[in-house]
């Protein structure tokens, strides 16, 4: 059975509203990656600076496709290779792509997750998510829900609990095109 906090995940990102939910290393805050009116509200919520740009997840490549420029067979097993292994790709995205989500940048930010809650979260949603981590900008990302209530009060429309890696650190950041890692893990 499907727990009933990850339907009503979904069904809020669906909606129009922001989560917070655990991914491999911290909390995640995250919303409908269309949602213009979703995506303003979680960067006013995060106090972060909208040129930066937004990372979307998910659990398939497939649903991230749609966001990017035709990506070839090679690129794609680069993205598929090691997903055990956190790695957000910066991936030349579509024209249509709103500015909220890639910033003053041409690309896109994008991670397949194998996170249990965070890819359930998608295939229930059948979309890609915002993935920032849930913090105020400058301050340290959440680990658990006291953090994020530490931070957010009752601002979020729902705080999906779950297991993250405490040791883990957040994902290697790498341009598809250059192979140049931006972040290490």
């Amino acid at each position: 059975m499907i727990r009933w906090s990850l339907r009503h995940a979904a069904t809020t990102l669906k909606k129009g509203g922001v989560i917070a939910y655990p991914t491999e290393a911290v909390y995640g805050l995250g919303c409908h990656p269309l949602d213009e009116a979703a995506l303003s509200r979680l960067l006013h919520l995060k106090q972060r600076d909208p040129a930066k740009g937004l990372i979307l997840i998910s659990d398939s490549l497939s649903r991230l496709e749609p966001f990017l420029q035709p990506l070839s067979q090679t690129e794609r097993n680069k993205i598929l290779k090691n997903t055990s292994k956190p790695t957000t790709w910066i991936i030349p995205s579509q024209n249509w792509i709103p500015a909220l989500l890639t910033g003053s940048h041409t690309s896109l930010a994008v991670r397949v997750t194998d996170h249990p809650v965070a890819s359930a979260i998608c295939k229930l949603a059948g979309m890609p998510i915002v993935s920032t981590s849930a913090n105020i900008s400058d301050h340290h990302p959440a680990r658990t829900p006291i953090q994020i209530h530490q931070q957010f009060g009752n601002q979020l429309d729902a705080v999906i609990t779950g297991k993250i890696n405490f040791q883990a650190k957040p994902s290697t950041i790498r341009d598809l095109k250059t192979g140049k890692i931006l972040r290490s893990s």
